[in-house]
């Protein structure tokens, strides 16, 4: 019991070291990020009644499938979402390690933040706002609180193998530094797969719960 609470001490002061270490680029990527929500919501805010119609037509239609016998096909969403999350650790990984890459580091953050406050703003203009908060906390928070860090850690991870490339541009430091930035993302990549059960077995179960027990 001592020896795991050590274990756990020790892993928590490693991450702290490392977000005190790279705090800078944690706080650029999570701005980056945030105003991808902003922008996300200012779209959906002040686009044509047109296309809100369709949204809230579309989510209507979902709320009301799950009224009925439809069930949800998990291992389908189960796979189809840690498919999403692979391919987005793969590209994160292999442009963060090129150097030209790191704008696009920045770029795929924003347009994960665009597609968050998308999703959100999306909810509200279609049901009642304490309803929309409700569908929105449990649809997207338990799986975000792992995913959104994960998504800035491994987009962190991209810009220090950036730095130290720069910094010293010996093969040998290179093929290390390549190495750490691999090994990192395969640690992170397992937090994302973690966060795609979260999706799936616990948060649109909630969804579920909910609509059949607050929207009709």
């Amino acid at each position: 019991m001592i020896k795991q609470e050590k274990r756990n001490s020790k892993i928590l002061n490693i991450i702290k070291e490392h977000i005190r270490k790279n705090t800078k680029e944690y706080m650029s990527l999570f701005i980056i990020f945030l105003i991808g929500i902003i922008i996300g919501v200012i779209f959906i805010n002040y686009t044509d009644e047109l296309y809100k119609t369709q949204i809230k037509d579309y989510l209507i239609h979902f709320s009301e499938s799950l009224n009925t016998d439809y069930k949800i096909d998990t291992t389908e969403l189960l796979k189809s979402s840690i498919t999403n999350n692979l391919i987005l650790a793969v590209c994160l990984w292999f442009i963060g390690s090129t150097i030209i890459g790191i704008p696009i580091v920045y770029l795929i953050v924003g347009i994960k933040g665009f597609s968050l406050g998308y999703t959100i703003s999306s909810i509200m203009v279609t049901y009642p706002f304490w309803k929309g908060i409700l569908f929105t906390l449990l649809s997207l928070f338990i799986q975000n609180l792992i995913f959104i860090p994960c998504l800035l850690a491994l987009g962190v991870s991209g810009i220090k193998l950036y730095k130290s490339i720069i910094k010293d541009k010996r093969r040998d430091n290179i093929k290390l530094e390549i190495l750490r930035h691999t090994i990192f993302s395969a640690f992170i990549t397992i937090f994302l797969v973690l966060s795609s059960f979260l999706e799936v077995y616990i948060s649109s179960k909630m969804i579920s719960l909910f609509i059949k027990s607050f929207v009709t």
